[in-house]
């Protein structure tokens, strides 16, 4: 576990970064409150909105790393992800669908996390249905997930715009964003995720062996169905909860997995807590960036206050490496 160390340093530096971007109080004033002084407004800057956002960030990061990689593992496909299997969007509807009933609230996210769980569970259902025989060739199920994913997309836009009140409220939220994020949310994902981060764990034996294939896994004893259903549920529930509580940040799921498998190899009791520590870096680092972004476009607009949504940065990341990994999994079944 050694080697994880670097990471959680990547972790830290990226937390530290979020907690002193913000433009009320700089690392000075942060450094002070966090050391037990500092005034009580500061106290408040400090310790209830810029806290507990960097935690939501860092936390909401993980779940989605850890639920890419089980994704990519179950389904042996390296283009698997939260955003293009049916899950994200699917978890997006479930919640926007439940607020619009009434059923739950976007500043008490408790209910929408159920509402994200089904809807993630429909979304995933949905690609496995449709995909068919096309399940095992990892750029044929791809094109059904974006196919899903957009279907789905559509279907939240069509909800939206038949209640245009709410629309106003929650388009940072459809695109990702860490944006008044305080302690209720906090309270609400770190149980949430810490069950189902252990899950993922206790399945991370079981999923390498599935990687070496269905015939090997069977051998040894696994029932390959039902640890497919298992990582499947693990997956939409870390989703959920992420996609409940800072909207649909966009690609992390997809991104992470390739980087962590890049540095961790293939054994997922290693690359799946090094997919946690780097999803939560990536996600991290981004809120940390769009904080600065913010302030700087702002400052050059002359604006009173522009926010940048985390999301627009890990999609726009995410984006470009679906594109490179699309490209080189082509090239290995054209030179193989």
């Amino acid at each position: 576990m050694r080697r994880l160390l670097p990471l959680c340093a990547l972790v830290l530096a990226a937390g530290c970064a979020g907690m002193i971007a913000g433009r009320a109080l700089g690392p000075a004033g942060v450094w002070e409150v966090l050391h037990g002084g500092g005034s009580p407004l500061d106290r408040h800057i400090v310790l209830e909105l810029r806290l507990p956002r960097t935690l939501v960030a860092l936390t909401a990061g993980a779940c989605l790393g850890v639920a890419g990689i089980v994704l990519q593992s179950a389904l042996a496909n390296p283009l698997a992800g939260p955003e293009v299997t049916g899950v994200a969007p699917g978890a997006v509807l479930g919640a926007v669908l439940a607020s619009g009933a009434g059923l739950a609230g976007w500043r008490s996210p408790g209910a929408v996390v159920v509402a994200a769980v089904v809807g993630g569970f429909a979304g995933a259902g949905l690609l496995w249905l449709l995909a068919g025989r096309e399940r095992a060739d990892p750029l044929g199920a791809a094109v059904y997930g974006v196919l899903v994913s957009a279907v789905l997309s559509g279907a939240t836009a069509m909800v939206l715009l038949a209640a245009p009140g709410e629309l106003g409220s929650v388009v940072q939220w459809l695109v990702g964003s860490t944006e008044g994020r305080v302690m209720d949310h906090w309270n609400l994902l770190w149980p949430w995720a810490l069950c189902w981060l252990l899950a993922a764990w206790a399945l991370a034996a079981p999923l390498t062996l599935l990687r070496c294939g269905d015939d090997e896994a069977a051998a040894r004893g696994l029932s390959t169905g039902r640890l497919r259903l298992a990582a499947l549920g693990c997956a939409v529930a870390l989703t959920a909860g992420a996609v409940a509580t800072v909207g649909a940040l966009g690609f992390v799921g997809l991104l992470v997995p390739h980087l962590a498998f890049a540095l961790y190899g293939a054994d997922l009791r290693t690359a799946l807590p090094g997919a946690a520590l780097t999803g939560a870096a990536v996600v991290g680092g981004a809120d940390a960036a769009a904080q600065a972004l913010s302030r700087l476009l702002t400052d050059v607009l002359d604006a009173d206050r522009l926010s940048v949504p985390t999301g627009a940065l890990t999609t726009c990341a995410g984006a470009a490496l679906l594109l490179i990994v699309a490209r080189r999994i082509r090239e290995e079944e054209t030179s193989a």
